[in-house]
């Protein structure tokens, strides 16, 4: 049977209370929910493509970062912005004013998505408080990912808004671990800003008398940290609200070329950017891994203790050596859904359906609006290929089949 990701139910339940104050936000997180287990019943035009209400509107908006991650496929080991010019990056930015105009537009329109910001590092890109507070002007949920540059100046405008999630990522229990996994491009300590970050937003939360917006800690497992991950969930559980870790997405060589023809063939030129995600972090002690992992889901049993989620949702010890050995492996997730729910746009404006992997644009967002390419043609022969056809190689380690 087909898998689809999902909000594990332990976050949902433990969270409960601190969403319940603001129903707007408990409806927008429940009609994504309904639509990925109802997709067939609400989505009968889904083989031609076509879709109903955007669900997430999801905004790398700036390609700039402070940080070299070693897992990272932009600015990671084999990244592919490594050649690209910082200049030209921030040059070809979409504008806060343009940002601004088409959340009027989607609201208008009546789409009243949630909005999620990455990047690159995200609060290095001037408009992030304006766009934020606009959407939750609207109603429309906001998130953040970021290593924490510059939150912490920002965070009574976040409390204010109130932004929804602030996800932080937090890949080490200690200052040496962290920071060996998330080396800075100069001077800095990362370790210390995720400390103080802390410190600032939950102060100003308790300041306010509020319960957002909800504090993720988000981990990619590395060789760096796979021993100590439930280190990290004893060291941040009293100032963190979720942990999310990922067991990081990755291609091999056979499965990138795989994947050159398979996108070729279906839309008639060659993709790029999963090849940044070729590299040799993929963790090779399964037993041990799946030790932390048991564990972990142990510690955060109790009703006092923060959520954990796993993405993949994917444990023992076969099943790990399979995610990390065998790429073709996909565990029951071979329908992806987020393209019929989230919008993708880079840093210049491209618009994508696709979560992790932007080398299929259906328009610009400096020129159009996200509503009119929404079920453009281009957009609904993506759809269709992969409703259809199948999902292709790359597909089977991405954000938007196992982790949306």
């Amino acid at each position: 049977m087909s898998k689809r990701s999902s909000i594990a139910l332990g976050t949902i339940y433990k969270n409960f209370s601190k969403v319940l104050r603001h129903p707007w936000l408990a409806a927008r997180l429940a009609g994504i929910e309904k639509e990925k287990i109802f997709f067939d019943y609400l989505n009968p035009k889904a083989e031609e493509g076509h879709a109903r209400t955007i669900r997430q509107l999801s905004i790398r908006i700036t390609d700039l970062c402070n940080l070299r991650c070693h897992t990272c496929g932009q600015w990671g080991d084999q990244g592919f912005l490594h050649k690209c010019n910082l200049k030209d990056l921030k040059k070809s930015e979409v504008t806060p004013e343009r940002y601004l105009a088409l959340l009027d537009d989607l609201n208008a329109n009546g789409h009243k998505p949630s909005v999620y910001l990455w990047g690159g590092e995200p609060s290095m890109y001037k408009g992030w408080l304006d766009i934020i507070d606009r959407a939750a002007e609207y109603g429309m949920p906001t998130s953040i990912a970021t290593n924490t540059s510059g939150v912490a100046a920002a965070a009574e405008r976040l409390v204010n808004a109130p932004m929804f999630l602030l996800q932080i990522s937090i890949d080490g229990h200690d200052r040496e671990t962290h920071n060996l996994a998330r080396p800075a491009a100069g001077d800095g300590d990362n370790f210390q800003d995720v400390q103080h970050t802390l410190e600032v937003v939950r102060e100003e939360r308790k300041r306010k008398g509020g319960t957002l917006p909800l504090i993720a800690s988000l981990t990619t497992i590395s060789q760096t940290n796979m021993h100590n991950l439930v280190d990290i969930y004893e060291t941040y559980k009293d100032r963190v609200d979720i942990f999310v870790f990922y067991l990081s997405w990755w291609i091999d060589e056979a499965s990138a070329k795989a994947h050159d023809e398979d996108f070729a063939s279906r839309f008639g030129f060659t993709p790029k950017l999963h090849w940044g995600w070729v590299g040799d972090w993929t963790i090779k002690e399964h037993q041990a891994l799946n030790e932390q992992l048991m564990e972990l889901q142990k510690r955060s049993k109790s009703l006092s203790s923060p959520p954990v989620n796993i993405i993949p949702n994917i444990t023992g010890v076969e099943n790990l050596r399979e995610y990390y050995t065998n790429h073709n492996a996909h565990f029951g997730y071979d329908r992806c859904i987020s393209i019929y729910q989230a919008v993708e746009i880079d840093s210049n404006g491209d618009m994508s359906p696709c979560r992790d992997y932007h080398d299929y644009i259906v328009g610009n967002v400096k020129e159009n609006t996200i509503t009119e390419l929404w079920n453009s043609e281009p957009y609904r022969k993506f759809r269709g290929s992969l409703h259809t056809k199948g999902i292709m190689p790359a597909c089977t380690r991405c954000c938007g089949l196992m982790g949306y």
